[in-house]
């Protein structure tokens, strides 16, 4: 059962984070006195915030939010652009989840009290379902022909990470729906592995009349955030109290002792390594990548010029 005192957290949170988002520049005076913070408070927030998104739990996965001297930032990853919405087979697994929780006799009000109101609208006679299924982008039928066909496609694809555009062939393996969203897997030639492809960022589609081998088994799709070629790459060492990285960052485990973890971890950007290691302190230690390195250097000194006293110059007559 949640506590009065998690709720209240949680409320806090879901109220504070529209606010900041909506007015960029915002200050932490300006937030702590709106929403009754202290900064410590307020830090630790943003900190429980950080590691939020969607599984894979890449970079361009979860909320970045953190204080920037007396500024609080908070930036969405993509998918927060548009309001969510069910798709008619989630809204019914959901409904079915919820009808199921009531049959075992332990379910709360409020989830009686949803569960009525999506029926309500899923099931507006009663017994009849009536469902109005989008079409498909015309891009997933003609990955899904070229995919049956056995041809490679060339595509002018836009990375997540970065934003970079680049021109790809790819040899498609299947066409998947997964959190939302339509992807291709495959194998990119320019990558030389394999790659999933979300088909809302290919921005222009050629199907050529080059033949290839499916593998045997095809792969299964692993939707989360896979290192592009030109990402940077660093080595971090952690002690016991900071694994939890591995579970929430796309990280190659080197060395694993029990006590220490010593892995790869990769990112569009340096900046974004150099954050986690901030927030680490003593816990984490970059061990290679001059790039991460010098971004750490440049945040810890924009931080140190914030809080370093000033010293003011007196003359005795």
């Amino acid at each position: 059962m949640t506590s009065d005192r998690t709720a209240s957290r949680l409320n806090r949170i879901l109220a504070m984070l529209p606010y900041v988002i909506a007015h960029r520049g915002v200050t932490v005076d300006e937030v702590c006195e709106r929403f009754g913070y202290n900064r410590s408070d307020l830090a630790a927030d943003l900190d429980l915030v950080f590691v939020c998104g969607l599984p894979g739990y890449g970079p361009g996965d979860l909320i970045v939010a953190y204080i920037d001297g007396e500024e609080v930032v908070v930036d969405t990853a993509e998918y927060f652009a548009d309001a969510p919405r069910l798709t008619p087979a989630e809204a019914m697994s959901l409904l079915a989840s919820g009808m199921a929780v009531l049959a075992s006799g332990q379910s709360s009000e409020p989830l009686e009290r949803a569960v009525d109101k999506l029926a309500k609208v899923l099931l507006p006679e009663g017994n009849v379902i009536d469902v109005d299924l989008e079409a498909e982008p015309e891009m997933v039928a003609k990955l899904r022909m070229a995919a049956a066909r056995r041809h490679a496609v060339e595509i002018v694809y836009t990375s997540i990470g970065r934003e970079v555009t680049t021109t790809r062939v790819v040899e498609p393996w299947k066409v998947v729906s997964a959190l939302g969203n339509w992807y291709l897997t495959g194998f990119c030639r320019s990558a030389d592995a394999g790659r999933v492809f979300r088909v809302d960022r290919i921005r222009r589609l050629l199907e050529t009349e080059e033949e290839f081998t499916l593998p045997s088994p095809i792969p299964d799709p692993e939707i989360r955030y896979v290192p592009a070629e030109d990402d940077i790459r660093c080595v971090i060492e952690v002690g016991s109290g900071a694994r939890w990285v591995a579970d929430y960052y796309p990280v190659e485990v080197l060395e694993d002792d029990g006590s220490l973890m010593r892995f790869e971890f990769s990112a569009p950007d340096p900046g974004v390594a150099a954050n986690l290691l901030l927030r680490l302190g003593s816990a984490g230690r970059l061990v290679s990548g001059i790039e991460v390195g010098e971004a750490l250097t440049s945040l810890r000194g924009r931080l140190l010029g914030v809080y370093r006293p000033t010293h003011v110059e007196t003359k005795n007559d």
